[in-house]
């Protein structure tokens, strides 16, 4: 798949199962895996780092196969899901520190436009997150009130 913003292909990525079947070498069930779900949300953990955290140490590639359920949804059942997503307040906060970047170093055009760039990624994301309706309709992102945060 290509770049939203740019030329080049990028493909070093891993990649997913290639089937959804329940691998025979696990041993956890899916109680099991709801409670160290919880257990590193808990620890402070986002979702992605709770999937890195299962796939890296317990041998566990995808949750969703064997728990019926996804991350998102066992988050939301024990009310530990963040009120931002993730990918949104990951985007929110490289805005913010490019800003900061740009404050001390004023004549990086070009850093620039890669802040006009991310910060069209979090207005298209918010659209999205707010017609889904995980975020607030009133949800606006300002380059200065995020600065704040």
């Amino acid at each position: 798949m290509g770049r939203m913003h740019t030329h080049r292909h990028g493909k070093s990525h891993s990649i997913r199962p290639a089937t959804l079947n329940v691998p025979s070498w696990i041993t956890f069930g899916p109680e099991k895996i709801e409670e160290l779900i919880v257990k590193y949300s808990k620890e402070g953990l986002t979702p992605s780092q709770i999937g890195i955290k299962l796939r890296d140490q317990h041998a566990i590639p995808l949750i969703k196969p064997i728990t019926k359920k996804s991350m998102a949804q066992i988050l939301e059942e024990n009310d530990l899901r963040s009120e931002m997503p993730e990918d949104l307040d990951n985007m929110v906060r490289k805005a913010v520190g490019l800003q900061r970047h740009l404050k001390a170093n004023r004549g990086d055009y070009r850093n620039v436009r890669s802040l006009e760039l991310i910060e069209a990624k979090v207005h298209r994301l918010s659209v999205y997150y707010k017609r889904v309706g995980r975020i607030a309709q009133t949800w606006k992102y300002k380059s200065v009130v995020a600065q704040l945060e």
